[in-house]
């Protein structure tokens, strides 16, 4: 039984790394995107003109 003692802990890891995965994934978009694609916009933006300056 070493054997399943050995893989359960990878096996956890890799189910847990998918959902967080999939999590990410999903929350991609949606209703507040636009808002946040403005806000890197801006953000971008600034730097790029403290940079010039």
């Amino acid at each position: 039984m070493d054997y399943v003692s050995a893989i359960v802990p990878p096996l956890v890891m890799a189910i847990g790394f998918g959902f967080l995965v999939r999590a990410i994934i999903r929350s991609q978009g949606g209703a507040q995107k636009a808002k946040e694609d403005a806000a890197a916009e801006a953000l971008a933006a600034r730097s790029a003109g403290a940079a010039g300056e």
